[in-house]
């Protein structure tokens, strides 16, 4: 077959690769003109990981991760250990370690195992027309392709999700999720933490953390709840909710000033809802079930779904249709049940009930990450890589 995929993001080149080395004839339009993704890095748990392996990448991939060894939470305002312990028990009952890594660095990689003169950029996708034989796609500079295929990785404002959902309904509206995010990355410094640690501290329903990435960096976020819809100055807003914060958090804050690397990001996620295909055309990652990053899992979610394509595109013969149909039936209610984990913990950690945040603040201190664990592996437990992976 030919597919177009649109979106090189890390769901989209996934998805490529995984086609690609079925023996299809597979290229990925994006809108972007250059290679510059939204936010610093993402954390890749097992589940994640488990599909780069299985697309032939795995050792690059562990090149590019940190030294996830400990985890580690501390009082915002003291600085006070609540509690540390190792993550050693997610890589035995998974079978695989998890890697913190930055995304420029991850979706150069997947991009160039695609193949990046198959990847054109400065394409937006105005256009789908199925015609029940092939699929054609039309772009804003009024160029078109057609294929029997399309798949739509086009990100939480996706095109194509509003096709396949329908020009009779309501588009879908994404939900804020009561916070705004500030990340980036910086060079690893000793007062914000050790090198083979996650640490966060926590107060006011605020967070601040860090995640060691290779290259001798660490990968920061912060996260502030606020209204939506405030522009601002993001280093002042910083210094104004973390001023009288613990002396590590104003050790990261220092850092970002000499750095200067500091992205502003609001946070909303989708409700979860099962239209994901639509004749030839079908949609993955954050265009099927865009999420909040508080349980780790939207990257991971997307690699799930090329491997779901990937295993659907390869064992089922009926028709095009009825394959996306199987592949989306694999993954719906896995991936709305992590946006919905996703958010509740959202709400759990930033103060959308302040009774429950403090009980959350209670349960760290003393604790030896047995339910922590259990609750990062529960979010990897349910991923297709795990009921038994097919062979590329």
């Amino acid at each position: 077959m030919k597919v177009i995929v649109i979106g090189a993001g890390v769901g989209g080149t996934s998805a490529g690769i995984a086609l690609r080395r079925l023996g299809h004839d597979v290229v990925v339009y994006d809108r972007m003109r250059e290679n510059r993704p939204v936010g610093a890095a993402l954390s890749l748990w097992s589940n994640g990981v488990k599909v780069l392996n299985w697309l032939g990448v795995g050792p690059e991939v562990a090149a590019l991760g940190g030294a996830l060894d400990h985890m580690a939470y501390r009082d915002g305002i003291t600085g006070e250990e609540l509690c540390r312990f190792s993550l050693a028990p997610i890589e035995q009952q998974t079978g695989q370690r998890a890697y913190p890594v930055a995304r420029a660095d991850l979706q150069n990689l997947l991009m160039e195992r695609f193949g990046t003169d198959r990847i054109r950029l400065g394409m937006q996708l105005v256009g789908i027309d199925d015609d029940g034989t092939t699929v054609t796609a039309t772009f804003a500079d009024g160029t078109t392709d057609t294929a029997d295929m399309l798949i739509g990785a086009d990100g939480a404002r996706s095109f194509t999700r509003d096709y396949v959902t329908g020009a009779d309904e309501p588009p879908i509206e994404r939900t804020y999720a009561g916070y705004t995010n500030y990340n980036g990355l910086v060079a690893f410094d000793g007062r914000i933490g050790p090198d083979d640690q996650w640490t966060t501290y926590v107060a006011e329903g605020k967070r601040a953390a860090v995640m060691p990435i290779a290259g001798g960096r660490f990968y920061y976020w912060f996260d502030i709840p606020r209204p939506s819809g405030e522009d601002g100055d993001a280093l002042a807003e910083l210094h104004e909710a973390f001023a009288h914060w613990a002396p590590g958090t104003r050790a990261l804050i220092e850092a970002i000033e000499r750095e200067g690397s500091l992205n502003r990001v609001e946070i909303w996620d989708i409700d979860p809802f099962d239209t994901w295909t639509r004749g030839r055309v079908a949609i993955l990652g954050d265009a099927a079930h865009n999420t909040t990053p508080d349980i780790g899992q939207g990257a991971c979610s997307a690699l799930e779904d090329a491997f779901a394509l990937g295993i659907a595109v390869a064992t089922d013969t009926v028709s095009v249709e009825d394959t996306l149909r199987r592949y989306a039936a694999s993954r719906v209610e896995r991936a709305g049940d992590l946006v919905l984990r996703a958010r509740a913990r959202a709400a759990e950690t930033h103060g959308a009930d302040p009774e429950v945040t403090a009980n959350w603040y209670r349960g760290l201190r003393g604790t030896d990450g047995a339910g922590i664990i259990r609750g990062i592996v529960g979010n990897i437990a349910g991923s297709p890589i795990n009921l038994g992976a097919g062979v590329l």
